[in-house]
């Protein structure tokens, strides 16, 4: 009973958060402005400047962690609106899928090797494409650190919503299918939201490119870790 009061004080100012992202979102439709990076950053402003742990933040905020999981289940209406689309292309989306899945695994395993990381952050950083109950095992099964792995996938999703439009724009993509591709199977579900917004047959092949590449992520990360380490 305790922790009732601030669990459902929390749930309510995180949602009185994201409704003014949204606003501000919604009035200036600016890429920074998208919901997901204001609602994050300010919810971490405010955790720092009023001394608010992680822990005590999650009294609430587990509550909101366990309705995603059926929430996820909205996205299965435009997947079945495009069924049929999908069905044909989905040799491409499969194809492009695993690209985008071997190179999210290759040049975070590369780069920071390079860069003079130590082993746990590397194996923390390998999985950080995929979403995150996923990224938190394959890093928990290869010696890499959960919380941290969690860190790198919000990383990944919230820097891909950032940086696609210019990276879209000068790679030339237009085609929603290529987009939603290049968004679920880099940025995952933070990505598959923002595409989702912009167009529902990109949101849709997104939605597929995230699964895909959590299960290719999943074969590929282990097998690569030890033979580019």
């Amino acid at each position: 009973m305790n922790s009732l009061l601030p669990a459902v004080v929390i749930i309510f100012l995180t949602i009185l958060i994201y409704q003014g992202a949204l606003f501000v979102y919604r009035k200036f439709r600016r890429i920074y402005t998208a919901p997901i990076i204001l609602s994050t950053v300010t919810i971490i402003v405010l955790l720092l400047l009023f001394g608010f742990s992680y822990d005590t933040y999650m009294l609430g905020g587990k509550w909101i962690d366990y309705l995603l999981g059926p929430a996820v289940v909205a996205l299965a209406f435009p997947l079945y609106q495009y069924r049929d689309l999908l069905k044909r292309m989905l040799l491409p989306i499969l194809a492009g899928t695993s690209v985008g899945a071997f190179i999210g695994v290759t040049s975070g395993l590369l780069l920071s090797k390079w860069s003079g990381f130590s082993e746990l952050i590397i194996h923390s950083i390998v999985p950080k494409s995929v979403t995150t109950p996923v990224a938190m095992s394959i890093a928990e099964s290869s010696g890499g650190v959960m919380p941290l792995a969690a860190v790198f996938v919000m990383i990944a999703g919230i820097g891909g919503v950032l940086i696609h439009p210019v990276v879209m724009h000068y790679a030339r993509l237009t085609h929603p299918l290529g987009k939603g591709v290049g968004m679920g199977s880099a940025s995952h579900a933070i990505g598959t939201a923002t595409s989702m917004e912009r167009d529902p047959l990109e949101g849709s092949v997104s939605t597929i490119a995230m699964v895909l590449s959590a299960v290719i992520v999943s074969v590929l990360a282990p097998g690569l870790t030890l033979l580019l380490m």
